[in-house]
């Protein structure tokens, strides 16, 4: 859950509330009752803030950590059962 505090109340403790976000809990600073910032650590700044992974980048790295090249998987013969060899059905056009 995220703490809430009045821009006055986080310039009295900003020490601890910087401690705060620094162990990974986001505070927001309200003006007036009304939110207008988040006060959060530099590795979640970092997280959300970073490039996302394509899709092939990320299997290439999973591939790699997991080993897969070394389990001699057989993708024709793991999906063999999965699709239905007939054509489907009739389609108009």
């Amino acid at each position: 859950m995220t703490e809430r505090h009045s821009i006055a109340d986080a310039r009295r403790n900003l020490p601890t509330l910087i401690r705060d976000a620094e162990n990974g809990k986001a505070v927001e600073l309200t003006r007036r009752g009304e939110p207008v910032a988040v006060l959060i650590g530099c590795r979640e700044f970092e997280r959300l803030s970073s490039r996302r992974q394509t899709f092939s980048d990320a299997y290439r790295e999973f591939a790699s950590a997991v080993g897969l090249e070394g389990l001699a998987l057989d993708p024709d013969e793991l999906f063999a059962d999965v699709r239905e060899e007939t054509a489907g059905r009739e389609v108009r056009l």
